[in-house]
């Protein structure tokens, strides 16, 4: 998947996973019950931030196609072409998953 937002420094863009539409017993979440997702897959990635001394980019941890779990409230949430996107720093992402 690509999308033409370039995310500057540190950030990625991901694109959040559907939650969860029933429980494990069978029962249906309805919409203003359902918890934000916390995971997504990233779509982009920025180039890197600058070290302390400003002369050297710091690489990512984080490639295109990764899973990741990310903080509940973390993050900026934008709507690109009908597509709903969120804008991280590097830092917010808490672990890649698969």
């Amino acid at each position: 998947m690509s999308v033409n937002i370039k995310p500057l420094e540190d950030r990625i863009i991901v694109k959040p996973l559907e939650a969860e539409q029933t429980t494990a017993s069978g029962l249906v979440i309805p919409d203003t019950a359902k918890e934000k997702p916390q995971e997504g897959e990233v779509v982009a990635i920025g180039p890197g931030r600058f070290n302390e001394d400003g002369d050297e980019r710091i690489p990512m941890d984080i490639a295109v196609g990764d899973k990741v779990i990310y903080s509940k409230y973390g993050g900026t949430e934008v709507k690109y072409s009908g597509e709903e996107y969120l804008i991280l720093s590097a830092r917010d992402v808490l672990a890649i998953v698969g």
